[in-house]
């Protein structure tokens, strides 16, 4: 698993890789700006009607005091934005994935397993629901952990545990449907779920790092390349394509 990890992280600036890398990071930088512009405007907007309509409930004489509490509100809503941001990482590398899971899986498998046949490219709009399935799971787990958060760190490790699970399990199954049926993908993905587990740790820890994870496309599914070879075993001769699966 570590030699995997590495191969991945070796590979990620290669020349072929560079390309797919800078696009994956473009992509993943102008989803967080939009995701903030939209946040700090939704949350501008409820301070500023919240301070209309408290003046209107408490009279003119409370306007000054008010005007302050909307000005902090309007700075915790600012930095809410930003850690906000940060927690919905692994959220927006899952959607970014989508769009590159194939072009990363094909160099990763011409360079180390030649002598195999490729997988087949997963149809977009598949691609596409896996990202958005695993988004919004990732965001509906991140909010119900939400309030753990200030209960002694006990949020965090939540948020890293869960982002093992959830990141593993995608980036496993986009590796694994390009040899196998959805159904089959999945069902290998539970007769190994601590393995896989194991190796979204590795995710997980990755897309932790600020800056550095929004190449989390890149390297995960680099990683999971190499962690679905290493289960399936030698495969020179590869069962019915999956397209035809399908």
């Amino acid at each position: 698993m570590l030699d995997a990890a590495v191969k991945a992280l070796s590979q990620m600036m290669s020349p072929p890789m560079r390309s797919i890398l800078w696009r994956s990071v473009g992509l993943a930088l102008v989803l967080i700006v939009v995701l903030a512009i939209g946040l700090q405007r939704l949350l501008s907007w409820f301070a500023t009607y919240g301070e209309v309509w408290l003046e209107g409930l408490l009279g003119p004489g409370w306007h000054s005091s008010l005007e302050v509490l909307a000005w902090i509100i309007s700075i915790a809503a600012g930095l809410g934005v930003v850690f906000g941001s940060v927690f919905l990482m692994p959220a927006i590398t899952s959607l970014v994935a989508s769009f590159f899971v194939d072009d990363v899986a094909d160099v990763v498998e011409r360079e180390y397993y030649p002598a195999e046949r490729p997988g087949v490219a997963l149809p977009f709009n598949q691609a596409i629901t896996e990202g958005i399935k695993t988004a919004l799971l990732t965001i509906l787990v991140y909010l119900v952990a939400l309030p753990l958060v200030f209960l002694a760190g006990a949020g965090f490790l939540v948020f890293f545990l869960a982002a093992a699970w959830l990141l593993g399990r995608e980036y496993f199954e986009l590796a694994a449907m390009r040899f196998r049926s959805p159904e089959e993908a999945k069902a290998m993905r539970r007769d190994n779920a601590a393995t896989i587990f194991t190796a979204g740790l590795f995710i997980a820890a990755f897309v932790s790092i600020p800056i550095v994870n929004l190449a989390t496309p890149i390297f995960a599914m680099a990683f999971m390349v190499h962690m679905h070879k290493r289960l399936s075993g030698p495969r020179p001769e590869l069962i019915e394509p999956a397209r035809q699966m399908r």
